[in-house]
This record gives C-alpha cells, structure tokens and sequence, in this order.
C-alpha cells in the first residue's frame, strides 16, 4: 500500500541523495579551470580536456545507469540506492588525488558509474512509494532540493581555494549520508513482483524485443537532450561564450555553475508544479521546451556587453532546462514494474552518453573552416537536438494518471 505521507523517509533519503549526486556531477564544472591549470593547462588546451574529461564521466554515467538500473530491478531499489551513493562517494574522493589528466579522467569515469544510478532507483522509489495523485509532488521534491546541490558545488570555488579539498568536501558528503543509515521501506509495488517466477526483471533485451517498448525507450530520451546540452555547451563554457561575444570581464565559471542551477532548481520545482496543476507530464515540458529555445537564441545572439546580463541569462536558461523531474518520472512510469528502474537509469544515461555526439560535434563545428565560432556552433547543434525533443514529445501517451501496478511481458 503505497505510503500517503508526502515527506516519507523514501522521499527525504532520494533527496538528500540527490543533493549529494548533483553536488559531485557538477563540481567538476566548478573546479575545471582551477583543476586543469593546476595540472598545467591553458588555453585552448584546456577547453579540449574539459571537454574530454565530461565525456569520460558521461561515458561512466552510462555503464553505472545501466547496471544500477537492473540491479534495481532484480535486487530492490533501496538496495541499488544506497550502493550508487556509496560508488559515487568513494569515486569523488580519488578525484582529489590526480597528477594527471589521465589519471583525472579515469577517476571521472570511476565517479560517474556511481553517479549514475542515484537518481532514477530514488525516482523509481519515490515513485512507487506514493499515490499517483501525489507521486509528482514527491518526485519533485527530490529534484529541486537535489539541484541545490549544484549551487553548493559552485559555491565551493568561492569558499574553498584548493580544488583537491573541494572533491574531498563531496566524497564526505556521500560518506555522511551513508553513515547516517536512514531506514527506507522497499516500495510496494516492488515487492509485489520480488519473488514472482516467470517475470523477467531488469533484461535489457526486453526493450528491444518489441518495437512499442522501444519507442518508448528512445522517445523519453529524446525528451532529455536538450537539458544536457545546456549544461554541458553552454553552462560549462560559459568562460568561452563570455569571450567569444567580447565581454572585457572573464566570466567565472564557479559563478556561471551557481546561477544556471539556481534557475535549474526553480525551474524543477516550476515545472512540477505546472504538471500537478495541467495533469500532464508532456504538455509541461512541452512548454518549458518552447521557452527554453527561446532563452537559449537569446543567450547566443542577443546583444550585451555586461557578464551580469550573462549570469542573468544563465538563470534563465537553468529555469527553462528544470523539467528535469517532470521528464524522470515520465520516463520511470512509461515502463512495467519489472524494468521500471532500468529505464528510468538508462533513459538519463543514454541523454548523458548523446551529450558526447553533441559535444563533438560542437568541436567540429567551430574550427575556423566551418562555422568559426562557438556560438554558430552551438546554434546549429542546437537546432537539431531542441526539433528531435519537440518531436519526441508528440509521439508519448502522457503517463501522469498511469497505474504503474503492471509488468512488461
């Protein structure tokens, strides 16, 4: 029997999880200029590792997405919860000891299988631990209060000088939350299947077993994309769209990660809101997506000599990406009880792993010979990713009022 108290421990512990997740995956964002010139880069040099080093996390959020989400499946989800935390606080901690940008990058990846499966096992919980009336209200929670974990990571550039100590700082955090030990119930609808026979739980083959079931896999991925280009192009070189529009102040990127996820974090709470309010997951995002491409043609090509205008900016496209929640849960209650934790894993893995085509193909894109900027680079990727999110969205049946009482056969 799903628990009707809105504050249970499922929700309180997913959210203090996330806060601690979203602290790790972007802190590096904070610390990446300090981190790189530390290790001896400059320049362009140390645009290109960045860039290298997100998509060694990106590529370990994918292999930790995909095995947290069968393990929550076949194990439980509590179980599969409280594992990514203790991964990723482990992974963060070696980030504090590299020498080198190998060394930095493996430890990215190592960091970013933990960081994977945080989110969607809590989501999956939340989910089923809440009646459907509510479950949108819970799994909002979660994702707002998560992404202040963000302005916490961005925070640490200001109030905490050495790079080393601030990936400390967060491998502490997961440890704390970990000693604190609080006891979650495994959910209900969970259990109901736990030691059914004759039900497949977490086979990946099974979304590509039947064309529906892929769609729906690829169509709720769809629905992410444009958030992650976001945060990776625009957010994290947000120094390089500073100077490439002629800013005479450098933009600080521990500042840009602040103001991006305060709005972010807005934003998830904003359109969570909305959904409960339109009884809609799709017809929220649907209009946060059409807002979003309007502030993101507006950070590229509006005219503005001020880095106050930018950080303006930033909040304003953090807002208009915070569907976050809203697109997590659709994506958890498109899919049988049986795989729900594995899809609602690998959908936001395979949006992280599209960001490194995105990525490249921005690198591409900007050399002198094609389109010479960042900024017309970003605009045509940008253009391709918001029309395949727009089309995605049509092509779901809305999944706010879904019984998530059923099995994939």
């Amino acid at each position: 029997m799903p628990n009707p108290r809105l504050l249970n421990a499922a929700v309180v512990v997913s959210a203090l999880g996330y806060f601690v997740d979203v602290f790790d995956l972007l802190l590096f964002g904070a610390v990446r200029v300090k981190s790189l010139s530390a290790l001896g880069l400059s320049g362009q040099a140390l645009t290109d590792a960045g860039l290298f080093l997100q998509n060694c996390q990106m590529l370990g959020l994918f292999v930790g997405g995909v095995g947290a989400g069968i393990l929550g499946d076949r194990l439980g989800r509590v179980r599969a919860l409280y594992l990514s935390i203790a991964l990723y606080a482990v992974g963060t901690l070696l980030n504090g000891f590299v020498q080198s940008v190998d060394a930095y990058a493996l430890c990215r990846f190592i960091a970013g299988i933990g960081l994977a499966g945080e989110l969607g096992t809590g989501i999956t919980l939340v989910a089923e631990s809440l009646p459907k009336e509510r479950r949108g209200l819970g799994t909002t929670i979660v994702a707002a209060f998560g992404m202040s974990g963000a302005i916490a990571a961005g925070s640490m550039g200001w109030f905490v000088d050495d790079w080393r100590t601030a990936y400390f700082i967060g491998g502490g955090l997961g440890l704390g939350l970990l000693a604190l030990r609080l006891s979650v119930s495994e959910s209900p609808v969970f259990q109901k299947i736990q030691h059914a026979g004759g039900v497949a739980k977490g086979k990946i083959s099974l979304f590509f077993s039947d064309a529906g079931r892929f769609r729906r896999l690829l169509y709720s991925t769809l629905l992410g994309v444009t958030t992650w280009f976001a945060v990776g192009i625009l957010m994290l070189l947000a120094p390089e769209f500073g100077r490439a529009k002629g800013l005479a102040q450098p933009v600080d990127a521990a500042s840009a990660v602040v103001w991006f996820h305060v709005g972010m974090s807005l934003g998830d709470l904003g359109s969570g809101l909305l959904s409960q309010r339109l009884q809609s997951r799709l017809r929220a995002m649907r209009l946060f997506l059409g807002v979003q491409a309007l502030v993101v043609a507006a950070y590229l090509f509006l005219p503005f000599h001020s880095v106050t205008v930018l950080y303006l900016l930033l909040v304003l496209l953090g807002f208009a990406g915070g569907f976050w929640a809203v697109f997590m849960t659709n994506a958890a209650e498109q899919f049988g009880t049986n795989l729900r934790a594995t899809a609602a894993c690998l959908v936001p893995s395979f949006v992280r792993l599209a960001f490194v085509p995105i990525a490249l193909s921005f690198q591409w894109l900007k050399q002198p010979d094609y389109a010479g900027s960042p900024v017309w680079a970003a605009a045509a990727v940008g253009t391709v990713v918001f029309a395949l999110s727009f089309w995605a969205s049509f092509r779901l049946q809305d999944s706010f009022s879904a019984d998530l009482e059923f099995v994939e056969v």
